[in-house]
């Protein structure tokens, strides 16, 4: 089963950069989406958008490779 969130962890190691600048993105990530008024988990990020964000990637769409 896919988690929904992706824990800093995860983000640090999916991007190759530190812990501290994964938990910098995560907070940036969970600013946007509290001003767009969801709920946020603190060290935690939506995967979707995430995904979005990062990759630019689409709900309902895959990456061609």
């Amino acid at each position: 089963m896919s988690n929904t969130f992706m824990r800093v962890d995860e983000v640090a190691e999916e991007l190759g950069v530190s812990k501290p600048y994964a938990y910098k993105l995560v907070q940036k990530l969970n600013e946007e989406l509290k001003r767009k008024n969801y709920i946020t988990i603190s060290g935690r990020v939506s995967k979707q958008y995430f995904q979005e964000r990062i990759y630019g990637l689409r709900a309902g769409k895959e990456r061609s490779e």
